[in-house]
Formats: C-alpha cells, sequence, structure tokens
C-alpha cells in the first residue's frame, strides 16, 4: 500500500482480500473459521496502520466474494473464498444450500462499528 500511494498519489480502493481456507460444515450447520478472521484481521490491521501512521489515502476495503464460489482456475470448490459458504463438492454434488459462516458475523460486526470491533 505504502508502495503504491508513494508512487502514485492516488486514493487506494483494496479489493478481494482474503484466502482460500478448506472448511468444514458441521453436522449441526455451522461453519467456524477462526483461520479466515485472523487472516482478514491481520490484513485490516496493517491496512489501518498505512493509513493511521503513514498517511496512506484507503478510500474502501472489500474482503474477497462473500459467497463460496468454484475456483476459476482450479475448478474446484475444496479450498473456500467467502464468507457464506455453499454446500457443494468439487464435482457439483450438493444440496447447494448455503450456510453462513463465524467470519461472517465478525465481518458484519466490523463494519457495523466502523472498524472498531477489530
Amino acid at each position: 500500500m505504502n508502495h503504491l500511494y508513494d508512487r502514485y498519489n492516488k486514493p487506494l480502493f483494496i479489493l478481494e482480500n482474503s484466502s482460500g481456507f478448506m472448511d468444514t460444515l458441521e453436522p449441526d450447520g455451522t461453519i467456524h473459521d477462526p483461520y479466515r478472521v485472523d487472516f482478514l484481521r491481520a490484513h485490516i490491521q496493517a491496512m489501518m496502520a498505512a493509513v493511521i501512521q503513514d498517511g496512506v489515502d484507503v478510500i474502501g476495503y472489500t474482503m474477497w466474494g462473500p459467497i463460496d464460489i468454484i475456483s476459476s482456475s482450479t475448478s474446484e470448490m475444496t479450498k473456500r473464498y467467502g464468507f457464506i459458504y455453499v454446500d457443494q463438492d468439487d464435482y457439483g454434488n450438493g444440496s447447494k444450500k448455503r450456510y453462513i459462516k463465524d467470519s461472517y458475523y465478525w465481518y458484519r460486526d466490523l463494519i457495523a462499528s466502523n472498524g472498531a470491533n477489530l
């Protein structure tokens, strides 16, 4: 962020920040993904430090797509990127039902608090 801002001196909008993880749908329909929350928290903290400490002008932030999608590079669902789980495997089998992951609630609360609940 610092490099881009120093070089171009233009406001930045961070898009599609996340990583793929192997999420597990629990028998009760929950998905506990603290690793995704930890990943996002660390990146948002770094972004906030660039803004507050270094004066980088950031006008927006979004995490990766909100819903699990088929990977464009591997055509798989094994790695999941969103905070809404889709019941589908690598072969298209499954109910396609959606389940909200723990990270969804964390991200919702982060947005509602304007970053205070990081």
